[in-house]
């Protein structure tokens, strides 16, 4: 039997009824088809000793699989994942099982075949995690906003210092809007800064977020569009979980070569910082705040690092944009450290427009010293105010402003008593003028008080200053 021919009309009216409008002087034997392509992507997103997800956003709804390449050669694929629109077509690819702390070149294929942009690119690679402590690093910052800096050649510097893990610590992207279109743009353009693409598809990368990519500025609980927030999110980070099952957000705990992360939202369920703080009032919320003791309380990491958004220090005063304005919660947290005997937390966080190097030396109530690092801004103009004059408990390093920076947490899990070693880079990866803070796991127990031992001269004599009734600001002491 002769098979129908299809007319002109049947063209039109077919892709006419797929919501395509019609080109003019269309031809249906022409291929309408374009190339598959990544529109947005890769990323790399959380990676264990046997899995590993990557992120892409393509151009349409499609069949998109990850292939992964061996040092020998073979190469093997992992499921297929459909693209929705209702995701914006943003896809996580899982890698089929693999072997630890293993390289791995990958592809990204869409309806059957390679992508048609990428394969003329430089390869793809990805790395597994250990599955015992090991050395390694993890970088961290907070504050990308793409309207300030476009360029943000941040991202070279921290390419220079070869990161193992990349950690987003909030305001990842400056949304400041209600509208789904304009968050979802906003991760656009962060994924298309040129500079950011080399790292973005070779090392890992996990996120939280803080105010501006939570919507608007200062914003909490009240949120009225925080569900799509958080749903937009979901589309274009590749976390390893978002919340709980009836309780979500972005919170999640992550284990890497003998160090235990945990990634807090401190906005989903923030009370307003001007409320009063009378024992209620909450960060967290009841159900987070139960998952991060329970967590605590398992975890026999030697280190267990907590990453928030809004910084941990009494510096920004009780209605201030920070763990300032919820102390409460934050003592009840650190005495419940000290009662269950919980070793090795240290604090990062970002947000405030300058590096900073603190400490809340909860020595002093029968526990450890709590040691916090900030890094901020990833890309855009520093903060020039009144940061000399801001006190947190203890400020072991006066603050750098001069220019974007990014953390470095490095990571001696091999050593008998494990180390960690915190220094702050500027764009160019080079380490700023902070004499490093290096921590042994023996240090961060009950009963240790460190602090005096990792302040600098001039930190120290500006703390003793203030304590003494004097000025904050003392002349310049040779450290």
């Amino acid at each position: 039997m002769k098979k129908p021919r299809t007319t002109r009309r049947d063209f039109i009216s077919a892709i006419g009824a797929a919501g395509i409008a019609a080109p003019l002087g269309v031809d249906a034997a022409v291929n309408w088809t374009g190339k598959l392509r990544i529109v947005q992507g890769p990323m790399v997103g959380v990676v264990t000793d046997e899995s590993a997800l990557v992120w892409a956003r393509v151009g349409g709804e499609y069949d998109v699989k990850l292939e992964v390449i061996d040092d020998s050669g073979v190469a093997r694929f992992g499921p297929t994942t459909r693209s929705f629109a209702q995701e914006d077509f943003c896809v996580k690819l899982a890698a089929p099982r693999l072997q630890a702390d293993t390289r791995y070149q990958y592809r990204i294929f869409i309806d059957g075949e390679e992508d048609g942009y990428l394969k003329d690119q430089l390869p793809c690679y990805l790395k597994t995690a250990p599955a015992v402590p090991r050395k390694f690093s993890a970088a961290f910052g907070s504050c990308a906003k793409f309207q300030d800096d476009p360029v943000q050649e941040i991202w070279k510097g921290v390419e220079a210092v070869d990161p193992d893990l990349f950690l987003w610590a909030g305001d990842n992207v400056y949304i400041d809007s209600l509208h789904e279109s304009v968050m979802a743009d906003c991760y656009r353009r962060q994924r298309d800064v040129l500079t950011a693409r080399t790292l973005l598809r070779n090392t890992p990368q996990l996120a939280v977020w803080d105010d501006h990519d939570f919507c608007l500025n200062d914003q909490d609980r009240r949120n009225p569009a925080k569900e799509t927030a958080l749903k937009v999110f979901e589309n274009y980070w590749a976390n390893p979980a978002y919340g709980e099952k009836n309780n979500p957000g972005t919170y999640f705990r992550y284990h890497y070569a003998g160090v235990d992360f945990f990634f807090i939202d401190v906005r989903y369920y923030r009370d307003p910082n001007d409320a009063p703080d009378d024992g209620s009032k909450t960060m967290l919320g009841e159900r987070q705040l139960e998952w991060l003791k329970e967590g605590l309380t398992k975890s026999d990491a030697a280190f267990k690092i907590l990453v928030s958004g809004s910084g941990w220090s009494q510096s920004k005063g009780p209605d201030g944009e920070a763990w300032s304005s919820h102390m409460s919660e934050r003592n009840d947290l650190f005495d419940f450290i000290v009662r269950e005997a919980i070793s090795g937390v240290v604090l990062i966080s970002g947000d405030t427009h300058v590096g900073e190097f603190n400490c809340i030396p909860w020595s002093e109530n029968g526990g450890y010293d709590f040691y916090e690092m900030v890094s901020s801004p990833l890309a855009q103009k520093t903060e020039k105010g009144d940061w000399i004059a801001r006190r947190p408990e203890i400020r072991l390093r006066q603050v750098y402003s001069r220019s974007t920076n990014f953390g470095l947490l490095s990571f001696d899990m091999e050593a008998d008593d494990p180390t960690l070693t915190l220094t702050l880079h500027d764009a160019t990866g080079m380490r700023i003028f902070w004499r490093p803070v290096t921590l042994r796991a023996s240090d961060l127990v009950n009963g240790k008080a460190t602090w005096r031992d990792q302040i600098d001269k001039l930190s120290l004599a500006r703390h003793e200053s203030w304590l003494a009734g004097g000025p904050y600001y003392i002349p310049k002491v040779e450290d």
